[in-house]
């Protein structure tokens, strides 16, 4: 299973800020920050228009690293108990 990690990128002399959204295997797109919305839309936006890309579906879940950005994982599929088997 992949991640989706996004991060704000800045303004340049060129370019408004925008948000890069990537799968832990390096695939990426890069959006354009949507004044509209707020920090965590945008950063949905972006991991949606990246599932679009790669044709995936299901259900997503948001965190947060502080060395990475936004974390999403997709939860759907065959659960996992976290404690031991014994």
């Amino acid at each position: 299973m992949q991640t989706i990690i996004t991060h704000w990128l800045p303004p340049t002399n060129f370019r408004g800020s925008r948000i890069k959204a990537r799968t832990s295997s390096g695939v990426y797109v890069i959006v354009p920050w949507d004044h509209a919305l707020n920090i965590e839309r945008n950063h949905n936006a972006a991991a949606r228009a990246l599932c679009r890309k790669l044709g995936w579906s299901g259900e997503w879940v948001r965190g947060w690293d502080e060395k990475a950005g936004y974390v999403f994982v997709n939860i759907a599929g065959e659960r996992m108990s976290v404690e031991d088997e014994t």
